[in-house]
This record gives structure tokens, sequence and C-alpha cells, in this order.
């Protein structure tokens, strides 16, 4: 990327910094125009009259380990209510909270005297059936033979295959209602459904319960168990962050129980509907974990960092030593740069991304990344044009084609208003400028997504801006590629070296002189 500089002299060169976690101040004194722009170190406490500030950083070599961290409640995978399908007074306990049972063991008795009087009743009603049936058989039997010999009519015939078919219907019904009477008699007797603990016990011994199949209420629960072997923790993350997320990344639990401990899990699934907390949006995580030790309880408030991404050693630098290409010019202003005097080649960022696409693969180890795509630059010069990067222009529209015939690089607003005022640019195509250059409505910078060849859904490349400064204390307006950022420090990919000095901007001042060079030009614009 080149820009053109108009430049500034000081007094004499930058001479004896003075080095603090590698940071220094530096004092940028705005004289006439010169070949070169100068920093003097300010020394003095009370710093340099009628100068600007600007703190220095040395771009180096650094492990980043880039995180998602949310609170959450442990609770178990599978937790279950234990009822009975039996009404009456119960007789027998054998468990307690916190007991470990496992499945199908006896966990209390029932009276069983009411269910008991119905089986017996149903194994009397199958003895009577099962006669009726035999005499029913006999009996049509005979009729057979007395039809046969034209002793009976057909009529009385008739009337005994009817009674045999309903003492076989007798039969079908004391046998299903005996079996369901023998299945009573086990409900009875309450066993575990799993193997698992004993969370809470909610009945005691002589007390009454009602039946969980008979009881439009659902039934009395007797217990509340689960198996502890294996933990989630649900916890609710910031939408701003959810995105970060996905299935199976790796998560690092701690609980204050164990504080020198910690415990591995992965995300299982990140539920799709979101809920709303105090104006917030937040999405719930769930995070699945092992407890073979059985150290994890239900209810235990957890901390949960879940790993995105890591570098071992990579070459990185604080957030706010570079900006985005729209906010090039505010930064220039804080720096007290003029910004008319520099121009930016959108298309100087191609070979920049292709050498970020490389460092990035040595990095992770992994396979080689998709090239970043070949058109959609924007016009550059050819004198000091990286080797590679592509000079054609293109019209730069939005995603719904209202301004196909607006220019690809980034025009002063006198110029937008002389080019509508004759004719050359239409009213949407303004507007759709004004919204590439980062005006309100519009999406900052998707002018350089589409120069660069960078993806706006793709964040492991984008294209931003350093103000390096040189020994002499020269400032040079460097495009840069990032990648992955801690809110801290941000990763330089390409266009920058291990040691190379850049001014620190203060994110206040960069957004208050943003806002005021927006205000100017809608002023500017307001006519139109």
């Amino acid at each position: 990327m080149r820009f053109t500089n108009a430049v500034r002299s000081v007094q004499g060169p930058l001479q004896g910094r003075n080095e603090c976690w590698r940071r220094r101040a530096v004092a940028l004194l705005p004289l006439v125009a010169t070949a070169a722009l100068q920093a003097a170190c300010v020394r003095d406490e009370t710093g340099v009259a009628d100068g600007v500030t600007v703190q220095l950083v040395a771009a180096e070599l650094r492990p980043m380990r880039i995180t998602a961290e949310a609170d959450g409640g442990l609770e178990p995978v599978l937790r279950v209510e234990v009822k009975s399908k039996a009404s009456g007074e119960i007789l027998e306990l054998f468990v307690d909270s916190g007991d470990d049972v496992e499945e199908g063991a006896i966990l209390a008795k029932v009276d069983p005297r009411d269910v008991q009087n119905g089986h017996d009743q149903a194994r009397a009603d199958l003895d009577v059936a099962e006669a009726r049936i035999k005499n029913a058989r006999s009996q049509l039997e005979r009729n057979r033979q007395l039809l046969e010999r034209e002793v009976i009519a057909t009529q009385a015939f008739e009337a005994t295959e009817l009674e045999y078919a309903n003492a076989q219907a007798a039969l079908v019904r004391a046998t299903t209602n005996l079996e369901l009477a023998q299945l009573r008699l086990t409900d009875v007797t309450i066993r575990a459904p799993l193997d698992g603990t004993i969370l809470e016990k909610h009945v005691e011994y002589g007390q009454v319960i009602q039946s969980a199949t008979q009881n439009v209420s659902g039934g009395t629960t007797l217990f509340v168990m689960a198996n502890l072997d294996d933990m989630r923790v649900r916890m609710l993350v910031d939408e701003v962050d959810v995105g970060k997320l996905a299935a199976g990344l790796e998560a690092t639990v701690t609980v204050e129980a164990f504080r020198d401990r910690t415990f591995s899990g992965e995300i299982e699934k990140i539920e799709p509907q979101a809920l709303v907390q105090q104006n917030v949006t937040m999405f719930p995580v769930i995070v699945r974990l092992e407890n073979r030790a059985g150290l994890l309880k239900p209810g235990m408030n957890a901390g949960v960092e879940v790993l995105i991404d890591e570098r071992g050693e990579t070459l990185a630098v604080p957030s706010n030593a570079v900006v985005q290409a729209q906010e090039v010019a505010a930064a220039a202003e804080v720096l007290g740069l003029d910004p008319e005097s520099f121009e930016i080649d959108y298309g100087a960022w191609r070979p920049l991304m292709q050498e970020a696409a490389r460092r990035a693969r040595e990095l992770v180890g992994g396979g080689e990344p998709d090239p970043p795509p070949a058109s959609g630059g924007a016009q550059g010069e050819d004198d000091g044009q990286p080797e590679g990067a592509d000079n054609d222009s293109t019209e730069a529209g939005d995603s719904q084609g209202d301004a196909a015939d607006a220019p690809s690089a980034p025009l002063d607003p006198s110029e937008i208003r002389a080019k509508l005022q004759s004719g050359e640019m239409s009213m949407d195509a303004a507007r759709a400028l004004f919204r590439s250059m980062g005006g309100p409505g519009g999406r900052p910078g998707s002018q350089v997504v589409a120069a660069t060849g960078a993806s706006t859904g793709d964040p492991a490349y984008r294209p931003a801006v350093g103000f390096v400064v040189d020994s002499a204390g020269t400032i040079d307006v460097r495009p840069v590629v990032i990648g992955l950022s801690d809110w801290d420090y941000v990763e330089i990919l390409a266009g920058l070296e291990v040691g190379e000095d850049l001014a620190l901007i203060g994110p206040a001042q960069l957004q208050a002189r943003q806002q005021e060079r927006i205000r100017r030009i809608q002023q500017r614009m307001r006519p139109f």
C-alpha cells in the first residue's frame, strides 16, 4: 500500500527515547511542510507546549490466547423424578438423600392391600371365565350334533354360537385384567429407574401418596435422582460472543469448591432461542464434562472458559495501534496530520492478504486456506505498487446495486458535490459512496473489504492501517493485515516487522474525530 504524505519537520531528529514497557512519549510539533515528519521525545513532566503527545509501542512476538468466558450453574445431564404408580401408605423406605443406587434397586414399598385385593378378584374372574368357556364349548358341540339330526331349529343353534362367543370375550377380559392386576402388584415396590444418586427425598414412613397414573395432578414425587457421572454447565453468553462459539469446542470449568483444580469439557450445543435479561440478548450454551471422581455437585457455581483460538508466538501490537481503513483520516487528525495530504490505494492490500494467508497457515499448521478473490479491487497507481497488486479499476456498489456508478476510490466531499452538480453522479450513487465512507445507515469499510478480497463473514484476515514511526521520527502510514484479537492485543499477519514502532491512537479521540468528520460531510452534502 502506498500513501502519499504531506509531511512536516520539527527542530531536531528523534533522540534519546525514554523507554518504559516499550512505549515512548513523542511530541509532534506542527510546523511548515518539508521532506519528512519528525518527532521529538518529551522528557520533561510538563510536556511540549502547543504540541501533540504521542505514545509509541513496538511490535513484538508474544503468545495469544482467545477465549470466551461466562458463568453458569452445574446440573446433571439426566435428572429423574421418581413416582409411584400405586396409591397408598408408605410402609418401608430403603434409601435416603445422597445414597448411590443401582438400576432396579428397591427404594420404597407401598401398602399392597388394595392392589392385592384387585389381583385376587381378577384371579377369581378368570376362573369363572374359564369354566364358562368350557361349558359353552360343550353346549355348542351338542347343539351342532342335534342340528345335524334336525332335532333343534337353526335359531336355537345360532343362540348357542352367540353364547360361546360371549364366553370367549369374557375369558379374554379376565385374562387381561389379571395381567394388569399382576403388574399393579409389582407397582407397590418402588425401584430405581437408573444408576445414580438420590438428590432429594420427599416422603417419609407412613405418608399416603397418590398414584402418578390415576391422579390428574401427576401424583406424589417420592425421590429426585440423577446420574452424576456426567455433568453440564448451562451458561448465558452475550450475542456478541456467541458467534465465536460452536459445538465441540474445548472448555475449561472451574468451581469455587476446588480453586486449585480445573475440569475439562466441551460445548455440547448452543440453544437456538435467545433470552433477554436486562435488555441484553443472551443465548444458553451447554457445556458437558465428566465427573467420574464425583467432585462436582449439582447447583455449584461454575466459571467456564472456552478456547476459541491460540497462538504459541505471533507478531502482535496493542489494539489501539491499528485502525480500520475508513478511520485513517480521523486517526491522522488525532496525530496532528493533514488527512487531505494522502490517498489510500486499496489494491495494495492484495499481496498482503496472500502473505497473511501463508503466515496463518504456518501458525496453525493446518491445510491451505482459500486464497483471496482475484476480483473486486480498487484503482491504484503503478509507481510504488507492490508486485502482484491489481491495478484494474472497478466500480464499488452496495449489495442492492443502487450505486453501480459510484467510484471505487474515496472522493473529497467537494468533488462529490461538483459531480452531483454536473450530473456525473446520481444521488443514489452519492448516498452509497457516503455509506462506504462510514456515513450513517451504511456499512463502514465495505469498499475496503471488496477491494482487498477479504470476506465480511471470515474474520481470519482483515485489512487495517498502522502509523509506523522510524528512528528518525518519520511517520509512515502503513497497510497491514490483522488476524486474532483478544481485545488488548491484535495479531499482525502481514505488513509489519518485529521491533517497528507504531503510534498509539486514543479510542476516545478517534471516535470524536470520526464523528466530527461525518458531521462535516453531512453538512456539505445537506443541500443535495
